[in-house]
């Protein structure tokens, strides 16, 4: 009986690593970004009110930056979450202001927190951390 329970218990435990090792669960390698951006620059202007965003150097396919409120800005990376290593799976704010748009496969994200809005895609954006000094209008980027 101790034997069955010992090779039940091994067959589970392969089930369980076999399938957490499944392509669909991989996720792409984010490179370390700690950007800082002063918003007042002319290339960042579109960041001065509150629902502005800009396109940002950084991450693995660039950065795209949201204004949320006065002092609030979210940050995600421009690289798509289905298939990630596809190279066109580019990110893109659509002309709404408000999803953001794969240009692969069509996969929408909602541009306030970066969860998908319409698959296929099914993992949200990558996020960044945020940091702004009002005082010197610089916002930091990092994770």
């Amino acid at each position: 009986m101790k034997v069955f329970i010992s090779y039940f218990s091994l067959t589970l435990c392969l089930i369980f690593l076999l399938e957490g090792c499944k392509k669909d669960d991989a996720r792409a390698f984010y490179p370390p970004v700690d950007t800082y951006i002063n918003i007042t620059l002319v290339q960042y202007n579109s960041l001065a009110a509150p629902g502005g965003w800009a396109y940002v150097n950084g991450g693995l396919k660039g950065i795209i930056v949201y204004r949320r409120g006065t002092d609030e800005f979210i940050a995600f990376d421009r690289n798509c979450t289905h298939n990630e290593d596809n190279s066109c799976g580019k990110a893109s704010v659509s002309s709404d202001n408000i999803t953001i748009e794969c240009s692969c496969d069509g996969s929408t994200y909602n541009i306030f927190d970066g969860s998908v809005t319409n698959g296929p895609a099914t993992f949200p954006l990558k996020g960044y951390n945020t940091s702004f000094n009002s005082g010197n209008n610089t916002l930091r980027i990092y994770h």
